[in-house]
C-alpha cells in the first residue's frame, strides 16, 4: 500500500508538472504570455515528486552505494553493516523530519507564502516532513525484515 500511495503521489505530481509545462509553452507561443505562477507550482510539485520518491528509493534499495570493499568482507559482516546503515539512516532521517516539522510550524505561524500565487508553504514542508518520517520507518522495517536487495547475506525469502 505504501508503494502504491507514494508512487501515485509522485506520478500525479510529475503529470501535473508535464501538463502545466505543456500549457505554459503553448500559452507563450500562441498568446505571448505564460501561465501565472507556473514556476511556483512547478517547484512545489517537484518537491512532491522528490519527497514521495524517497520511501520508494529506500524500499527498493536504490540508493547510491559504495561497495568496492564488499567482496573482501565476510557475509556476516556485510549483513551487520546493512543493519547498522539502516539504523543510522532511520535515526538521521528522523532528526531531519523533526527539524522540518518544526520549521513547517514556524512557516505557518509566520504566514510564509509563495510570492505570486500566495500558496502557504508550511503545508508543503509538513508533507516533506511526513514523507521523510515514512522513509525513516521504511529503514526501521528493513531492520525487522531485511530483504536480499538491501542486505548482502540475506537470501530472498529468508529474512533474518
Amino acid at each position: 500500500m505504501l508503494e502504491r500511495l507514494c508512487s501515485a503521489l509522485s506520478a500525479t505530481a510529475l503529470f501535473g508538472i508535464m501538463g502545466l509545462t505543456l500549457v505554459d509553452v503553448v500559452a507563450r507561443k500562441l498568446l505571448s504570455g505564460s501561465v501565472p505562477g507556473s514556476l511556483e507550482v512547478t517547484e512545489l510539485l517537484l518537491v512532491v515528486v522528490i519527497f514521495a520518491g524517497l520511501p520508494l528509493v529506500s524500499l527498493h534499495g536504490e540508493h547510491v552505494v559504495f561497495d568496492s570493499l564488499d567482496p573482501l568482507l565476510p557475509r556476516a559482516v556485510r549483513r551487520v553493516q546493512g543493519l547498522v546503515i539502516d539504523l543510522l539512516s532511520a535515526a538521521g532521517l528522523s532528526v531531519i523530519g523533526w527539524v522540518m516539522w518544526t520549521k513547517a510550524g514556524q512557516m505557518l505561524e509566520y504566514g510564509d507564502k509563495t510570492q505570486q500565487l500566495g500558496l502557504t508553504l508550511g503545508w508543503f514542508v509538513y508533507l516533506m516532513s511526513v514523507l521523510i518520517f515514512v522513509t525513516a520507518a521504511v529503514h526501521l522495517l528493513l531492520l525487522a525484515a531485511p530483504v536480499a536487495h538491501h542486505h548482502i547475506g540475506v537470501d530472498q525469502g529468508k529474512a533474518g
